[in-house]
């Protein structure tokens, strides 16, 4: 193995350590597709398409992860979720 080899292995490592949280949002019977969409898109900068999928998987599977990233990235984002009324939490 070269050592150009060992060091991209090394950083691809570092990356997988760094993102191994996860915002899941939930499915209720209280929200609309509409106000899920215009959550997503604000608060986890979401394109309209990204947002709407989501949307369409939450409500078909009852979850679907939003966003992924560090814990401390995630947590305010998770929260301003919780605060417009959406079921979510960080894994």
């Amino acid at each position: 193995m070269s050592i150009k080899e060992k060091v991209l292995e090394e950083v691809l490592t570092e990356e997988q350590v760094g993102n191994n949280n996860e915002i899941v949002l939930y499915n209720d019977d209280v929200n609309t597709f509409d106000h899920v969409i215009e959550t997503l898109i604000r608060v986890c900068k979401h394109t309209p398409e990204q947002a709407e999928q989501c949307s369409i998987l939450v409500h078909y599977k009852g979850k679907c992860t939003v966003k992924t990233g560090e814990y401390k990235e995630l947590r305010p984002q998770c929260s301003q979720l919780l605060e417009a009324g959406l079921s979510a939490e960080i894994i």
